[in-house]
């Protein structure tokens, strides 16, 4: 399975002074990041909003790609449109994948007020974007003609929501899509707050059949349904019904846990076994993740490594905050104990079935059994403070030398290598709040 980066947070562009330059920015460390072990960038939304200062999740013009002087800037925050493309050459010249973040529920910015004759309110609808591209107005939005419902999800933020239902809205959200694979040469989506808006315009913008050189392209694509397991659940057979299976959804639950994990003492690691999370019942539909841009507030604040190690051994499409990786310096190149020492063990060994081979509150040990690229590992949590800890387990390999590739904790002491007896048996530990993953060698 690939690793994802997250390639921005939370005002990004402001807090690292890159205002205007945040693609430029990035296409400076896709070499680096594709040697780090990195297979696809989730680049921010790419549309002009009401400010320069804006994060991208207001959008106002979505065919102006920071081009026009509008909302009283040219650029987004992030660029403009060569930019953008030749960010996106260079991370396919690097071998990688580029994941738009599509905001298609909610806008904001809107240049006039309007009457809705449909409940008598008046709000801002009425939107005139200078690229001359979806123009709207109140019918665009909830409540419409074309369905007097306030709207088919949540509302979020008190921005107008767009009513896909009415044609011109369906039809420029196909425009906009199009031109995000076709013409920008993106190769995925990641559609925000899918609460807001049903799951067949999912459906549809990813059954399209674009093309890219020449040739029929289906786009990877995930979606943020922020809530807890059976919710995610429904919203993947909603979705699954109208595609061919290939939607995934980050896996929210799973980061909570791995979040009490790190922070409260004493949380019981049997609860990293059960199946209260996308990855747990749908491995090949979980996006699985630490932090994001939207956890302000929220942020692990301890041990966060031991969330890293889980997601970097364990099944799913593992994602990286770029804010984690740099800003908190987690990437740590050359050591044992970072981002990039798991990111090289998860292409290396985290392959094949997962079976967990031991747990109980203090302590988790999960196998992957290798396929034909990938031998397989022994990952190691502790979650005692004070002490080294592990347990015999029975393996899938007897006599077999396992060496460790990736580590830290409370001690960062070398482990041992370790040596399976006739049967697959043999002791793993980890240190003191830490995690170790063991690789068989094979000589």
């Amino acid at each position: 399975m690939a690793v994802m980066m997250q390639a921005f947070y939370w005002d990004a562009a402001a807090k690292e002074n890159k205002v205007g330059e945040w693609w430029n920015n990035v296409a400076e460390k896709v070499p680096q990041l594709k040697a780090s072990g990195f297979d696809s960038l989730w680049l921010p939304p790419i549309s002009k909003c009401p400010t320069q200062s804006s994060n991208g999740y207001d959008p106002y013009d979505y065919f102006d790609l920071g081009d026009i002087d509008q909302k009283g800037a040219v650029k987004t925050a992030y660029g403009n449109r060569a930019e953008l493309e030749k960010l996106i050459k260079a991370i396919h010249d690097n071998g990688m994948g580029a994941i738009a973040d599509m905001v298609i529920n909610h806008n904001s910015g809107a240049d006039e007020e309007e009457v809705n004759p449909i409940d008598g309110e008046k709000r801002w609808t009425k939107f005139n974007p200078k690229s001359g591209k979806f123009p709207r107005d109140w019918n665009c939005f909830h409540p419409s003609r074309y369905e007097k419902v306030m709207m088919e999800g949540e509302n979020f933020a008190g921005f107008p929501h767009l009513c896909h239902r009415n044609p011109r809205v369906y039809e420029a959200m196909y425009e906009y899509a199009r031109m995000v694979i076709e013409e920008l040469g993106f190769d995925g989506f990641r559609f925000d707050f899918v609460k807001g808006f049903g799951a067949w315009m999912i459906g549809l913008l990813a059954k399209y059949q674009y093309q890219k050189d020449g040739k029929d392209f289906t786009p990877f694509v995930v979606g943020e349904y922020w809530s807890g397991p059976e919710d995610i659940e429904g919203w993947l057979d909603r979705i699954n019904r109208v595609t061919d299976q290939q939607i995934a959804a980050f896996d929210f639950p799973l980061r909570y846990k791995l979040k009490d994990v790190c922070d409260k003492p004493g949380y019981g690691l049997t609860n990293l076994a059960n199946s209260n999370s996308v990855v747990a019942s749908r491995p090949f539909n979980a996006v699985t993740f630490v932090e994001n841009h939207d956890m302000g507030g929220n942020e692990i604040v301890n041990d966060k490594m031991l969330a890293y190690s889980f997601i970097l051994t364990n099944d799913g499409y593992p994602c990286v905050f770029w804010y984690d990786y740099y800003n908190c310096e987690l990437a740590r190149p050359g050591t044992p104990g970072g981002i990039d020492a798991l990111i090289a063990a998860h292409h290396a060994h985290a392959g094949g079935e997962s079976c967990v081979l031991h747990v109980d509150n203090d302590l988790y040990i999960m196998q992957r059994g290798g396929n034909e690229g990938q031998t397989g590992l022994i990952y190691v949590l502790n979650n005692l403070g004070d002490k080294w800890s592990g347990t015999s387990v029975k393996t899938k390999w007897a006599n077999q030398r396992f060496k460790p590739v990736a580590w830290d904790g409370h001690d960062i002491a070398h482990p041992d290598e370790r040596t399976t007896d006739g049967d697959g048996n043999a002791e793993f530990p980890a240190p003191p709040r830490g995690y170790c993953v063991y690789a068989p060698v094979f000589e």
